[in-house]
């Protein structure tokens, strides 16, 4: 095994072993059909512990880069196709949108992270704000987005609007009008009337069981690819590794854009995050969120991550935009993030989840 842990590197020892895996996957180092030392020899041979290679491997199975088997072992399935089961599909009633705040928002702090942002900004909070949102924010992000995503991203590429809907108008703006945008079918219906409504042709290309069938997305001629790679809706559908991979090289050969619509990923187990087709090729996707669903629907924020390729043409074609969020709005939720009062809430969610599953 050429696998080497560094015991201080920052990184957890199972996202160490767990990337590492995964680059010889992809790479075709191992290819499909490949037998994996056991959880045993991994665990002896890197002087970590079968938990930690249990992690790895979860992970990788999630992905759909590795499989299963009863009484065999682990073995390579990266874009093997037949055999690999799906994806567990969430339940509808989970994924429908929320009527008021979840029972567990920590309103106390929320109240008290506003009064703080009164105190300390003062009359700062009537400035006006730049187009692309109020750098706290950005720089709040940037560092969260590293944190929970693992994404490297600069506070300039994130572009902050009143939610979703608000920034899919923007992208067909951004983007333009003249090849067709490319969704899932089915796919969240908003998404589909706000680019119908911006001027946009849309196509639908079918599910399957790890995403967009192979078929419809080879012979689509679409300039966008809209996915949600993670817990789909309504579909409940998570792409497997392979799939992910499949849209980007989709998109290079046709000179296309993917957009990442990722709202649910906060809620995965820490040790089964699903890797974005953003840090996959940051040039090619533009990554979506919204805190609508996670902390509460009033919450009208959510932001764009662009590629740095992008940039100019976004300042040259929408930075005369006025910021759609407000400043307090956008300083509360700063500090929010900043003081772990979010990551907090998510981590007691995840627990609770993994109670309820128990």
């Amino acid at each position: 095994m050429n696998y080497t842990i560094e015991k201080h590197s920052g990184l957890s020892v199972y996202l160490q072993l767990y990337r590492q895996l995964r680059q010889d996957i992809v790479s075709g180092l191992l290819p499909t059909g490949t037998k994996l030392p056991s959880k045993r020899s991994f665990a002896e041979g890197l002087g970590v512990s079968v938990i930690t290679v249990e992690h790895a491997l979860a992970l990788l199975c999630d992905e759909g880069c590795v499989q299963s088997r009863p009484r065999s072992g682990f073995f390579v399935c990266f874009g093997g196709g037949a055999g690999v089961p799906p994806p567990p599909r969430a339940g509808l009633e989970e994924m429908s949108v929320q009527e008021g705040a979840p029972p567990d928002f920590p309103f106390s702090l929320w109240a008290r992270t506003m009064r703080a942002v009164l105190s300390d900004y003062d009359r700062r909070i009537l400035n006006r704000c730049p187009s692309g949102g109020c750098l706290e924010l950005r720089q709040a992000l940037s560092a969260y987005l590293g944190r929970s995503r693992g994404l490297s991203v600069r506070p300039e590429q994130i572009v902050i609007g009143a939610g979703a809907e608000y920034l899919y108008s923007q992208i067909v703006q951004l983007l333009g009008r003249e090849r067709p945008f490319a969704l899932e079918d089915p796919c969240y219906g908003q998404i589909r009337r706000v680019y119908e409504a911006n001027g946009a042709s849309c196509l639908a290309l079918p599910m399957g069981e790890d995403g967009i069938e192979s078929g419809a997305l080879a012979g689509c001629e679409a300039g966008v690819l809209h996915v949600t790679p993670y817990h789909s809706y309504p579909s409940g559908v998570t792409a497997s590794a392979a799939k992910r991979h499949e849209y980007l090289a989709w998109a290079r050969a046709h000179g296309s854009i993917i957009v990442e619509d990722d709202y649910d990923a906060a809620f995965a187990s820490p040790t089964r995050q699903i890797q974005t087709v953003f840090s996959l090729d940051p040039g090619r996707v533009i990554y979506l969120n919204t805190f609508s669903k996670l902390l509460a629907p009033s919450v009208r924020t959510g932001f764009l991550v662009l590629p740095e390729g992008l940039l100019e043409a976004y300042r040259a074609r929408l930075d005369f935009y006025s910021c759609t969020v407000p400043v307090f709005d956008q300083l509360v939720l700063a500090e929010f993030i900043n003081a772990g009062h979010m990551e907090r809430m998510i981590n007691r969610r995840r627990r609770a989840q993994r109670r309820t599953e128990e």
